[in-house]
């Protein structure tokens, strides 16, 4: 199996774990709604990558001892809380954004972080994107945001200034996060699973203090969120598959960083929203749309580009270039 092969494959698994979240999100309801703690699902899931790395780091330790690199200086550490900082901004300025525009409008200046992540994968990757790639990405946003606009709500897109303000802003924290992660992810060859062990340690704590702060603003009214019984509480079958899921997914995208790049994310990210409205229509009995469709074609269109070998539009000229590098 080729190193591109295997890439391609942990993108398609990395597209239908990220389809499979929602739809298994919206199963976990009970009659209509949620019986558990939704913030204790990303906390319970970076404490299942991070004893997941663990136990592969000491895996990999028995395996190759010599082998397995590990950096331990404090500095190289203090840059892995970044990624959940940034995570933590943008969360805050989702919701602020909410507050000026509507869902629909919202997932669509969502689509904006696929050029932002292109703009971003140049300035701090220094990673050279040729005119394709960029019509390319141009595509993938286009697409996407056809496949979400209803033509029976005429107020899509009708929002205040601000609202866009905070779109924007929105949509380059979610690309800062993700080229960052990628740029910590490669600044060295340490073991991919101590790496992981870096970010996830840093998660755990971020998502504990969430949920200790909302604890405190609710006057501990629910108990203690942190407390094994009541952080489980309402859980179902269901939802433990949401917090495995979820915690795959992640695992999957520490992968993708490490040996792949942030576009292959944006592209596994983009068609997997795509991925989740077709298995909707199967699931739910929900008519397809011309939108839909034109999205689903138009991305597959960017795809093929992005990865499109210039090399094949002048074949003659190639084999002459390789042909003079020969005779030199």
């Amino acid at each position: 199996m080729t190193a591109g092969y295997y890439k391609l494959m942990m993108a398609a698994t990395l597209t239908l774990a990220t389809s499979s979240q929602g739809l298994l999100t919206t199963a976990s309801k009970s009659n209509g709604e949620y019986r558990y703690n939704f913030a204790t699902v990303p906390f319970l899931a970076e404490v299942l990558k991070l004893v997941v790395s663990s136990l592969l780091l000491h895996r990999q330790f028995l395996i190759d001892p010599k082998g397995t690199h590990i950096t331990r200086d404090w500095k190289s550490a203090l840059l892995y809380p970044i990624p959940s900082i940034i995570y933590l901004i943008h969360n805050n300025v989702q919701f602020l954004t909410l507050q000026y525009v509507d869902p629909s409008t919202y997932q669509i200046l969502g689509n904006l972080k696929i050029v932002t992540t292109g703009l971003l994968f140049r300035i701090i990757l220094k990673r050279h994107l040729n005119r394709l790639q960029w019509i390319a990405l141009a595509l993938l946003m286009i697409g996407a945001t056809i496949s979400q606009i209803s033509c029976d709500k005429g107020s899509t897109l009708a929002a205040p200034l601000m609202g866009y303000v905070l779109g924007i802003i929105s949509a380059c924290l979610s690309a800062l996060a993700g080229v960052y992660t990628e740029k910590l992810m490669k600044m060295n060859n340490d073991n991919l699973y101590w790496q992981n062990i870096q970010l996830y340690g840093f998660g755990v704590i971020f998502n504990g203090l969430r949920l200790f702060f909302d604890d405190v603003n609710v006057g501990y009214s629910n108990g203690i969120s942190l407390w094994p019984r009541v952080v489980t509480r309402g859980y179902n079958i269901i939802t433990w598959f949401v917090v495995f899921n979820l915690a795959f997914t992640g695992l999957l995208v520490s992968w993708i960083m490490k040996y792949a790049d942030t576009i292959v994310k944006v592209y596994s990210t983009s068609m997997a929203m795509l991925v989740t409205m077709l298995f909707s229509i199967i699931l739910f009995d929900i008519s397809p749309n011309l939108q839909l469709l034109l999205g689903i074609l138009t991305s597959s269109i960017s795809l093929r580009l992005y990865y499109f070998d210039t090399a094949e539009l002048h074949p003659d000229i190639t084999n002459k270039n390789s042909k003079l590098r020969d005779r030199i």
